[in-house]
C-alpha cells in the first residue's frame, strides 16, 4: 500500500484541480525510474486512465496508480508534502530505501 499524508492530500487535490484533473475520479501515478544521484528516482504525475498492469490504491481519498515494475520499490511508502520557505515540496518516505540523496528525490535499495 502507498499512503498519503493529510498535507500531501490537500496539495495533490489543489494541483489536480489546477491541471484540469478531478481529484475524486482521476489518479496520482507513482513510479520509479533509473537515474538520480542515488541510482533510482521517483516519478509523480496525474493520470485519467489506469493501465492493465497498474495496481490501484486508495488512501486518504487519493487514488494512486503504481505500475507493476515500480511496485516493489515503493510498497509501504508515504507521500508527504512540506511547504513554506524551507519546504521541499513532495517527499517520499520510503521504508525500502537504504540510502537517499540530500534532495530526497532519488534512492537506492
Amino acid at each position: 500500500m502507498i499512503k498519503v499524508s493529510e498535507t500531501a492530500k490537500t496539495k495533490v487535490q489543489s494541483l489536480m484541480k489546477d491541471d484540469g484533473f478531478d481529484p475524486f475520479d482521476d489518479y496520482v501515478r507513482v513510479g520509479v525510474k533509473s537515474g538520480g544521484c542515488s541510482g533510482l528516482s521517483y516519478e509523480l504525475k496525474f493520470d485519467k486512465i489506469s493501465q492493465e498492469q497498474d495496481k490501484i490504491f486508495k488512501h486518504n481519498d487519493i487514488k494512486i496508480l503504481v505500475d507493476k515494475k515500480s511496485l516493489l520499490y515503493v510498497m509501504g511508502t508515504t507521500l508527504e508534502y512540506s511547504g513554506g520557505l524551507n519546504g521541499k515540496g513532495f517527499e517520499f518516505n520510503n521504508p525500502n530505501a537504504n540510502r537517499t540523496c540530500g534532495c530526497g528525490e532519488s534512492f537506492s535499495l
